[in-house]
């Protein structure tokens, strides 16, 4: 248990910075999955949109610690990929 003012505040930015992170974390899985959906579905108009939404968003969270930013590079990159291996 934090015993000093101090350690109480830093408790307390913890919570709400993993807060945070956890809906930053779920938002960006969340138009990760869309893309992968998109994908298998054979759209490329879909997947190309997609794309370029989640993309930003994956580097965003690199940006603010959430990944890290050669985990978020390659992410888009593999999907940039297969989104072009997908027929017009």
């Amino acid at each position: 248990m934090a015993n000093t003012s101090s350690a109480k505040k830093a408790v307390r930015k913890i919570e709400r910075r993993t807060a945070i992170n956890r809906s930053r974390r779920s938002q960006m899985r969340t138009f990760l999955r869309k893309v992968e959906e998109a994908i298998a579905s054979g759209s490329r108009s879909a997947a190309t949109a997609a794309l370029d939404v989640a993309a930003p968003l994956l580097m965003r969270a690199a940006q603010k610690g959430i990944v890290h930013k050669n985990t978020a590079s390659r992410k888009v990159s593999r999907l940039t990929k297969r989104v072009r291996a997908l027929e017009g």
